[in-house]
């Protein structure tokens, strides 16, 4: 992996947790309205980077490239609806720990048995570490009742996190499909599936109050969210799935740090110092 690569995904990785920290803060509301209103956010703000990428020569998109691309969103949609409900009942310090776990592992397993990848030894040893890793950051106290649902959400979570990076990965390299409109059109597509179950049902009269409450969230998630993937498809461009994937979870040493500070979840020294067994690995790959 080259160091500029490595820059692109330890960014990526700082971004990301910041918004998974205002997602989090967010878990007392509505997630599906939460969810929708950040996607149509993160479009507005987007919309003219993707025009001016259009517009300076990028190319366009044609109706396979759409195909892929609502595979893409669909996806997507499935991992931040059940994020958030991970969020609602447990911790930003164990269910992201779990769900950005289980997701590259599971995705660099299928990059090696299906898409013909082949990481080294070392390779192969960080990968392992940054499992043993995140899953000894989860545990890091004994997990309550209330612990074990947001557990299970994060590990379906874990699940889609898997699908995207191994689809993803494919849409913009075999598709070359521009990440910048990957990215954009996600956003859109997000908002149009989600705008009918908002609008038009009981969650109509959620809108302005979780707006009030959360606006600041909402953009900030905005911005963070798809300037952290565009960081990570980028890297996917040219560097291997099963290297890209298990790196970004240096996220998780950023998260546990947040979610310690300034949400008060506890545990932090212990799950700092299991955090330290993903930076291990984190070094391990990026030497390989």
């Amino acid at each position: 992996m080259s160091l500029f690569a490595l820059a692109l995904i330890l960014t990526s990785a700082v971004a990301h947790a910041c918004w998974n920290l205002l997602s989090k803060q967010a878990a007392d509301t509505d997630g599906v309205v939460f969810v929708w209103m950040v996607a149509a956010a993160s479009a507005a703000v987007w919309t003219p980077v993707a025009l001016g990428y259009l517009l300076l020569g990028g190319t366009g998109l044609s109706w396979a490239d759409l195909g892929v691309i609502t595979a893409s969103t669909t996806l997507h949609l499935g991992y931040f609806m059940f994020l958030q409900r991970g969020y609602r009942h447990g911790d930003l310090s164990m269910v992201y720990p779990i769900a950005r776990g289980t997701g590259p592992l599971l995705a660099s397993l299928v990059a090696v048995l299906f898409l013909g990848e082949r990481p080294g030894l070392a390779g192969i040893a960080g990968i392992g570490l940054i499992g043993v890793g995140v899953f000894l950051l989860s545990m890091a106290r004994r997990p309550s009742r209330q612990d074990l649902s947001g557990i299970g959400f994060g590990l379906a979570t874990g699940v889609f996190i898997a699908a995207y990076t191994v689809w993803d990965k494919q849409v913009v390299s075999a598709f070359a499909v521009a990440p910048i409109l990957l990215n954009y059109f996600g956003d859109l597509g997000r908002t149009l599936v989600l705008t009918a179950p908002v609008l038009g049902g009981h969650r109509r009269g959620l809108v302005l109050p979780v707006w009030r409450e959360h606006r600041t969230r909402v953009l900030g998630a905005a911005v963070l969210m798809p300037l952290s993937y565009l960081l990570a498809l980028t890297a996917f461009a040219f560097s291997p799935i099963s290297a890209v994937a298990p790196v970004r979870e240096v996220s998780v040493l950023v998260a546990v740090l947040l979610g310690g500070r300034l949400l008060a979840e506890g545990d932090l020294t212990r799950r700092l110092l299991a955090a330290g067994v993903i930076v291990g690995g984190v070094v391990t790959i990026a030497l390989s």
